[in-house]
């Protein structure tokens, strides 16, 4: 499943209001290293877990009503939301297996 850039505008449909499949939003800015290095795992995690997990990534500079809303005052920040409830949070760089804890969801192993 492709990541799904999450805005203030689509943020209601695509979270809020979402039920369903776990949410793993990704926090990030352009200019963040740890972001940066981030950045793949989550697309990684994204098409593993693909029909088990919804991602959506959240620009910190461009949804800063958003960032605040998640009280994110380090980046990056990865939030579960699960049924419009935040389920987990976790701050800075994560390994993938870090990642699957934090969803409780893993990878049908082939």
């Amino acid at each position: 499943m492709a990541e799904i850039v999450i805005t203030k505008e689509n943020f209601d449909e695509e979270v809020r209001n979402y039920k369903g499949m776990p949410i793993l939003l990704d926090l990030w800015a352009g200019w963040c290293g740890p972001c940066m290095m981030l950045a793949p795992i989550v697309e990684e995690v994204a098409d593993e877990l693909d029909g088990k997990i919804k991602v959506g990534k959240i620009d910190v500079d461009d949804q800063p009503e958003l960032a605040m809303a998640f009280k994110a005052e380090s980046i990056p920040l990865l939030v579960v939301v699960k049924d419009g409830v935040v389920q987990k949070q976790a701050v800075g760089y994560r390994s993938k297996e870090d990642i699957y804890d934090l969803l409780g969801v893993y990878p049908d192993i082939k």
